[in-house]
């Protein structure tokens, strides 16, 4: 006799955090992007915000000449020549600007500064460099900078990486606001690197990561939530996170979101938004046996539904 396919949905929902789960979530990279300089209250400031470029190099160059140690104002000038935004674009004259602005002690700069010799932008190629900025504006509160140094730590030391360190920019980078240093914390945190294993911190740090819309927390901290990790075990909490996660496209929460959707596990049975996820997924190589066995067993109106929502889903 032929098992319901909902019993054959139980049984697959093991797997969720088992095989199919990644065992080491991989670390973000470095954050190349300055954060946009932010409202100052000023005519160059607003204007930029306003998208008023011109405007904004203008008032900033004014500044500059009424007083030579406007680093507000020369970071503002490095971000507008970073974008070509108001000038042409030129990497050399930002980096100018942004070396500048930072040895007058503007964290900003000197985090654009160092992501200019990581990666060689108007300037040589010079890591050391990159270090020593990131350092400079990490002490000055800049969270973005201690999550580069914490991916230093990891890359930087071959095949002994520093976990240890790279924990305390992490933690430091986290508390000041970085989500990508909260998800790097909380991988080191669930894996035992650097210091001994703890969930509860682990989720925590998830959890802020997730809050603050990074993708990657969103999808670790839904599998320890779905598997009972570090907190009370929470399929409905779980589902809600994966579904959020979908939506941005992260192929692994698409293909955990139609598990949950096919099984009725934390959220209510349905099998066309489970194929959906699952044919997205599968479309950016994410394959699963059993969620194609579902899908064989679709009726035909069904499969129009799905195809309908897919093309919903791409704008279509």
């Amino acid at each position: 006799m032929k098992r319901p396919a909902l019993a054959f949905a139980f049984l697959a929902l093991a797997q969720i955090a088992a095989a199919q789960t990644p065992a080491t979530p991989n670390l973000p990279t470095f954050t190349l992007s300055p954060a946009a300089p932010e409202p100052q209250g000023d005519a160059a400031y607003g204007a930029y915000q306003r998208g008023y470029f011109v405007t904004a190099f203008k008032e900033a160059m004014k500044r500059v000449e009424a007083n030579g140690n406007d680093a507000a104002a020369m970071t503002l000038l490095g971000q507008l020549y970073t974008e070509g935004s108001g000038a042409p674009r030129d990497l050399k004259a930002a980096a100018e600007w942004f070396r500048k602005a930072a040895d007058l002690g503007d964290a900003r700069a000197a985090f654009a500064l160092g992501v200019a010799a990581l990666e060689g932008r108007g300037m040589a190629r010079d890591r050391k460099h990159a270090q020593a900025m990131f350092e400079k504006a990490a002490a000055a509160g800049h969270a973005e900078a201690s999550y580069n140094l914490g991916v230093m730590a990891i890359e930087d030391n071959g095949a002994q990486p520093d976990f240890a360190k790279a924990i305390a920019h992490f933690t430091r980078g986290a508390d000041a606001g970085s989500a990508d240093a909260a998800y790097s914390l909380g991988v080191l945190q669930h894996q035992g690197k650097g210091a001994p294993r703890n969930d509860a911190e682990a989720i925590r740090r998830f959890r802020q990561a997730a809050e603050s819309d990074n993708v990657p927390g969103m999808v670790e901290y839904a599998i320890m939530l779905f598997n009972g990790e570090g907190a009370q075990k929470d399929e409905t909490g779980a589902a809600r996170m994966f579904l959020k996660a979908a939506q941005r496209n992260n192929a692994v929460a698409q293909n955990r979101a139609a598990r949950l959707l096919a099984a009725g596990r934390g959220v209510k049975q349905d099998m066309v938004e489970a194929m959906k996820w699952h044919l997205i997924a599968r479309a950016a190589g994410l394959n699963d046996s059993w969620l194609d066995s579902q899908l064989a067993g679709l009726t035909q109106s069904q499969r129009t539904a799905v195809d309908e929502a897919i093309r919903r889903f791409n704008g279509g």
